[in-house]
């Protein structure tokens, strides 16, 4: 998969939370749209595959920039950086589920 994709974002309403992004080769990949979080001072999101299985979920972080027009695109943080906010989301979840 590319470092950057472009947004081709459904309305934040829509049920299913499903984000359709489009890498520098006009590739198109579907995921589900988990969180958007903030981490030291920058915006990142995180997906999944909307086809996993919670067993075998594999979670995608990506941050948020904009492009020189500035349409946002989405780029692979470091893996120190990813795992932080990677971090951040269990911890969201966490403190979630203990709230039920």
């Amino acid at each position: 998969m590319s470092d950057e994709m472009k947004n081709n974002m459904p309305d934040p309403e829509e049920e299913d939370n499903l984000v359709e992004l489009i890498d520098e080769n006009g590739e198109s990949t579907t995921f589900e749209h988990l969180a958007t979080l903030e981490y030291e001072g920058e915006s990142y999101l995180a997906l999944c595959d909307p086809e996993s299985e919670e067993e075998d979920l594999e979670v995608f972080i990506l941050k948020i920039e904009q492009d020189e027009d500035g349409n946002d695109v989405y780029n692979v943080p470091d893996d120190d950086v990813a795992d932080a906010v990677f971090a951040k989301l269990v911890e969201m979840t966490e403190d979630t589920d203990q709230d039920d």
